[in-house]
């Protein structure tokens, strides 16, 4: 269904309109570790070092928002020390890169279920968040302890609720009113989505938001994608006819 694209180290110019809202699913960084003997949270530590690089790059490209898929509800099923190892790592990436994203005009937000998060981990997303809250650049939006289905959820029964009480009527309900229930409701529907490691499936993301947006699949693993990973991304983003369902206009 989809072609996989094989990326290239040489650059490729980013030549034409960037994608305001670009998504990734960062997957591999198991598989970089194992690859050279490590243990898993290895690649994960330096998957974390690519976050940093990645945000750097789209801030410089004039994306205005960055969403990563940090953590999923269905992670929570791995092993309990790469869970715990994975539950510190945004202290360990916030606490010493919040400055730099103070001084790029980054602003910090999450999407996901924030209060199942340990005590530690909403502490330092929460100083994140605060500490960018008037920042203006690009949101780097990171989906932690979140999954599709569980948002689409939650916006279902918050909707019955207000049906039921009589505060709403079924034929108010819209794809517009649903959207303003979703964790997405300020930010625009993502231009591009990315996943890295060769798979081939969405894992429970953003699965309303991404209705019309442009796939690409890379087998780089997440540590080792970048700058020009992303802008081989964003060109073959270019050379796509979003029709968002219809005709494509008749050239005169």
């Amino acid at each position: 269904m989809f072609k996989k694209l094989f990326t290239q180290k040489e650059e490729v110019p980013v030549t034409g309109p960037v994608p305001s809202h670009i998504a990734i699913i960062m997957d591999g960084n198991g598989r970089w570790a194992t690859k050279r003997a490590l243990p898993r949270i290895a690649g994960h530590h330096e998957g974390m070092k690519t976050v940093r690089k990645i945000t750097r790059y789209a801030n410089d490209l004039g994306v205005q928002v960055l969403t990563l898929y940090a953590f999923s509800t269905e992670n929570w099923s791995r092993p309990k020390k790469e869970v715990e190892f994975l539950m510190r790592l945004p202290e360990e990436f916030l606490g010493t890169y919040l400055p730099e994203l103070i001084e790029q005009n980054v602003r910090v937000q999450i999407m996901g279920d924030f209060h199942s998060l340990p005590e530690h981990t909403k502490r330092a997303v929460q100083k994140a968040i605060d500490g960018t809250k008037n920042n203006t650049g690009l949101i780097l939006n990171f989906a932690l302890n979140y999954g599709s289905r569980a948002e689409i959820l939650q916006a279902v029964k918050t909707i019955s609720e207000a049906v039921q009480t009589g505060e709403l009527a079924p034929e108010d309900i819209t794809e517009t009113f649903i959207e303003e229930h979703l964790m997405t409701k300020d930010l625009m529907a993502p231009d591009l989505l990315i996943r890295t490691s060769g798979e081939v499936r969405l894992s429970n993301f953003m699965l309303w938001q991404l209705a019309y947006t442009e796939f690409f699949f890379t087998d780089v693993l997440w540590p080792d994608f970048d700058e020009a990973c992303l802008r081989e991304a964003v060109s073959v983003y270019q050379s796509r006819n979003r029709r968002y369902g219809g005709l494509e206009e008749t050239k005169k």
